[in-house]
Parts: structure tokens; sequence; C-alpha cells
């Protein structure tokens, strides 16, 4: 009898690995969410479908395996091409409009009526620390308190040729510059904010006269 217990055993076990091995692949499964996110999904307002294409560093970065070396390189160096520099070298703006954005979350739902980004907010506040008289803020990021004067920052106009001016100006514009699964918004590089939006935050984070860096 435990002979016989052990052949049935062995033989529901075998079974089991056989069902196991014929079922969808990996790939399969993936193709079918991604078909059942696309069919829950509508255009509605400004907010298009489009939305559920992804790039390489949204595809590589939303996998269960983070990209191996090579991709996270060709991902950086793909946003870092993205870079639209500002006019003039003018990277500092007013830091009163750039406190205002950060704590603005508003803009591209199906509910706005715009795209334009002078609609839009930056929501800062939502992942960073910024201003020690604020109590209510995220996490996610680094806290970016005295963040221009812990840089060294002294000069109003913040001059371009500061590493660390120019390092702000490509992380606002497209965080995956410098780090492949950034999940900071990629500001410039979608659309999100307009260049004189960016400056003005530009200005909140390195104005020696901001709050931010007292």
């Amino acid at each position: 009898m435990k002979k016989l217990r052990l052949l049935a055993g062995g033989t529901l076990a075998a079974a089991l690995l056989a069902g196991c091995a014929t079922g969808p692949s990996p790939a399969e499964m993936d193709a079918k969410a991604n078909q059942l996110i696309k069919s829950s999904f509508r255009d509605q307002g400004i907010a298009k479908t489009d939305r559920l294409a992804q790039d390489l560093g949204q595809s590589a970065c939303s996998s269960d395996k983070a990209p191996d070396d090579a991709t996270a390189d060709k991902i950086m160096a793909e946003a870092l091409f993205t870079v639209k520099w500002p006019a003039g070298g003018q990277f500092i703006g007013d830091w009163r409009t750039g406190e205002r954005l950060a704590q603005d979350g508003r803009g591209m739902t199906w509910t706005d009526n715009s795209t334009d980004p002078k609609s839009n907010g930056g929501n800062c506040y939502n992942c960073h620390q910024i201003d020690k008289k604020e109590i209510s803020y995220g996490t996610i990021g680094p806290s970016l308190w005295n963040y221009g004067k812990n840089r060294g920052i002294t000069d109003p106009a913040a001059p371009a040729t500061a590493p660390i001016v120019q390092y702000t100006w490509v992380k606002l514009w497209n965080s995956k510059a410098y780090s492949a699964c950034s999940n900071m918004p990629r500001f410039g590089h979608k659309g999100l904010l307009d260049e004189q939006q960016l400056r003005d935050i530009m200005a909140l984070l390195l104005d020696p006269k901001s709050p931010v860096n007292q």
C-alpha cells in the first residue's frame, strides 16, 4: 500500500508539473495584461489612450527586473539628448511664482480643458520637503531644503556655468537623464511645464533670496 501511495503521489506531482509546463508563458501573460489595460481605458477630455504607450525607460523600469547596465545607459543617454536649454542661457526666474507652482498639483487630468502647461502646477511638495514652514509634504524624493545654499550658490543670477545650475535644469527637464528609473515627472520633456515655469522652480531651489535657502 505504501508503494502504491508513493506511486500515486509521484503521478500527481508529474501531472501538476506538466500542467505548469503547458501554462501561459510570461510573454503571453504580459500580452494579456496589456490587452486588459488597453480595453479598460478610453479617450476622455484631454486624456487620450496614447498615454498608455511606453517608451524604453517606462517599459524597462516597469518590469519585474531592473534594466541591465547597457539598457540603463541607453535610457539615460536618450533622456539627456531630449534636454532643451533655456533661451539666452537664462536659468533663473521668480522664486515666488516657483513656490506657487510647487504647491499646485493641478493639471493634465481629463477634466481639464487644455494641455497648455500654463494651466499646470509642479506639485513638488507631493514628493519633497522644500520649505521648513510647509508641514505637509511627501518623502518619495529627498529634502530640497537649503538646496542652493548647501551647493554654494550665492549669486542671485546663478551663472549658467555653475554645474549645479545645469544639473538642476536637466533634472527638471528629464529626470531619467541621471537615473534611468527615476520616478520624478519629466516636466520639460513631456510638456508638463513650460520654460518659464521651469525657470521659476529653478529660482525657488537656487536663488539665495528664496525662503528655501534661508
